[in-house]
């Protein structure tokens, strides 16, 4: 099992490490990674691994056998062999605008309350599939209603429930295309907003930033049609 130093800590970007296992594929699984594996619709980290005598450029982050985190080079080269200590080293302004824009997506859903059919992040654009028939008429209203809830400066949390909890409160799952992930007996909650000041509340493993302020401008994209109730809506970062 590797340890998740990206969940104790999503500002984290850089930390030591040693080489447990290498993976068929030419991966790296190390005891603890400031890397996030590909998942929930967010890409796998990208960064480097120096130790002594050597240097490796992460392409991307993937999750491997087990509870293992695998880091993948982009191309075949030599690996700092099994026992080596190393220095990971993320790349920071990609990760931290993954972040940006997972947290939009979760403002996405709340401007757009309806079932999530599926989403993508990406750095500067993103999208969510909707249960949708028609597309949205008043764009601005939308757009502004995001803006609002950026400059609302929100807190953004963490909690945990139980499988059973969450199974008592089937609501909270607003994604229809991939079940949260089980397994553990507990389930992560990210909540946007405290108390009275709550607007959202939802099952997700991805990195997040501490407050809606720290997103920046947000634009809705182009919505296309994707089959006959489905809607895909994007949404950009400015800057």
């Amino acid at each position: 099992m590797t340890e998740m130093l990206f969940r104790t800590d999503p500002y984290m970007t850089e930390a030591a490490g040693r080489v447990v296992a290498h993976t068929p594929e030419g991966g790296v699984v190390l005891d603890q990674t400031v890397f996030y594996p590909a998942g929930g619709g967010q890409p796998g980290d990208s960064g480097r691994l120096d130790w002594d005598g050597g240097s490796l450029p992460v392409a991307t982050t993937v999750k491997a056998d087990g509870d293992a985190i695998a880091l993948v080079p982009g191309a075949l080269q030599p690996l700092p062999p099994v026992g080596a200590q190393v220095s990971q080293t993320l790349d920071w302004e990609r990760r931290h605008r993954h972040m940006r824009m997972h947290t939009a997506l979760h403002l996405l859903s709340v401007v757009i309350p309806l079932p999530v059919t599926g989403g993508q992040v990406g750095e500067t654009r993103s999208r969510l599939d909707f249960d949708m028939p028609e597309a949205p008429q008043d764009r601005e209203t939308l757009e502004a209603h995001l803006a609002m809830l950026v400059d609302r400066d929100l807190a953004v949390t963490e909690d945990w429930i139980t499988d059973a909890e969450l199974d008592a409160n089937p609501g909270l799952v607003k994604t229809m295309s991939a079940a949260p992930p089980r397994g553990a007996g507990r389930v992560r909650l990210i909540g946007i907003g405290v108390g009275e000041d709550r607007v959202d509340l939802q099952p997700c493993g991805g990195t997040h930033v501490a407050r809606t302020g720290e997103i920046g401008a947000l634009r809705l994209g182009k919505i296309e049609k994707k089959g006959r109730q489905n809607r895909r809506v994007y949404l950009h970062l400015d800057g």
